[in-house]
């Protein structure tokens, strides 16, 4: 089932078959910053986690977010409702890059807590291992990331023997655009800034496939070059 053109369409499949001349330079680009140090995540079942670090996980989130008093709802309702997980399988170092998150991170959100158990729910299955840090979106870190992930695609396309850029498609989730960067279409604006004069096609996401992982929050460009 597939949402287009204020349509919703079953039973159909659109793909595109690249031949072995045409030169693919894919890019992930995170849109949340970390809140909290990095933890191991020491005890969990299902996809709730009981334990970071050897501590009950409820704490430590109330701590990052430096909630005093989880019965003050005013207050600590809406930092909850903003924040979220960046998790990362257990050898990976991701999350490690002196307060950005690394391509492999995977947002999550959080969808409940247990207060019986100092547990925290993730929209997601965890394995004991498995790194964590509690997160939030955050405007000038996602648009500082895009234009790097931009930079790093010209500087490889660029590097090549002839090179030539024939076009590019940009996903990005549903949850950033313009009312998150702060003008329609901005983020292709600042994409067409930093690529130059290149075809340029996108689409908002409810989930960015890329690599082997399914992101949130996320942008995923990717440039078609050739030498010919």
């Amino acid at each position: 089932i597939a949402a287009l053109a204020d349509g919703v369409w079953r039973g159909g499949l659109s793909r595109v078959a690249f031949g072995a001349d045409v030169a693919l330079v894919s890019r992930v680009t995170q849109g949340c910053q970390p809140v909290g140090p990095t933890r191991t995540i020491t005890r969990c079942q299902a996809n709730v986690v009981e334990a970071l670090d050897g501590q009950p996980a409820l704490p430590l989130l109330l701590q990052d977010l430096q909630i005093a008093d989880l019965a003050d709802h005013r207050s600590a309702v809406p930092k909850l409702r903003a924040t979220l997980a960046g998790l990362v399988d257990a050898a990976d170092t991701a999350l490690d890059r002196g307060g950005q998150f690394g391509a492999d991170v995977r947002v999550r959100h959080l969808i409940g807590l247990d207060p019986a158990r100092q547990a925290v729910a993730l929209a997601d299955r965890v394995d004991t291992g498995m790194r964590l840090a509690f997160c939030g979106r955050d405007v000038q870190a996602a648009r500082r990331d895009l234009v790097r992930i931009c930079a790093e695609i010209r500087d490889e396309i660029e590097g090549r023997a002839a090179p030539q850029m024939r076009g590019a498609i940009y996903v990005s989730c549903a949850g950033r655009g313009g009312p998150h960067f702060g003008g329609p279409s901005a983020e292709l604006k600042i994409i067409q800034h930093a690529l130059g004069e290149v075809p340029l096609v996108g689409f908002f996401a409810g989930g960015e496939i890329a690599r082997h992982h399914l992101y949130g929050y996320t942008g995923v460009l990717t440039v078609f070059g050739s030498g010919d």
